[in-house]
């Protein structure tokens, strides 16, 4: 059954493919449009640099009206990601809107790795840290990346490997 949700999901899987961002990837699961693996690369030249992040995303057929759920899966230290990887960011939220694509809900995550809001903690430890010693923040995130880097598998999820971005 082809709904409008799962047309533009069809529709951003085809974009993700063919004008994919710098350091995401994501496809839907078999034989489930409304459920998505997504990876996304830590960012170079940061805390995050090296590390290779596993998201999960699940829509609805509200889905563009309504954002997805979206949960790293990967163990994160990071202001706004909560203990169960759910993500604290305004787009997936109070911000939401239909011209945001899964490559914009991605890249926009990317970003917040760099670029926390510690003004709206989910990770209130995490968030602490990052205002009051940084260089204690980044010490926990290199720990986590490192600590990643050693369980990743090749797969990545089953996504097509790729080479990452510069």
């Amino acid at each position: 059954m082809s709904t409008p949700a799962r047309k533009r999901l069809m529709r951003d899987f085809k974009r993700l493919q063919q004008d994919p961002p710098a350091g995401i990837s994501g496809a839907p699961q078999d034989n489930n449009i409304m459920l998505w693996n997504a990876v996304i690369f830590g960012p170079d030249d940061t805390p995050w640099d090296g590390g290779t992040f596993k998201l999960t995303l699940q829509f609805t057929e509200d889905y563009p009206n309504k954002p997805p759920t979206v949960r790293f899966v990967s163990r994160m230290f990071h202001p706004n990601i909560y203990a169960d990887g759910s993500i604290c960011l305004d787009i997936l939220q109070n911000q939401w809107s239909p011209i945001y694509d899964v490559a914009a809900i991605l890249t926009s995550i990317q970003s917040l790795l760099c670029d926390p809001n510690p003004n709206s903690p989910a990770n209130s430890e995490a968030a602490r840290m990052f205002s009051e010693n940084k260089r204690e923040y980044n010490r926990r995130v290199r720990e986590i990346v490192e600590q990643i880097g050693l369980l990743i598998d090749s797969s990545t999820f089953g996504l097509v490997s790729m080479e990452r971005q510069k």
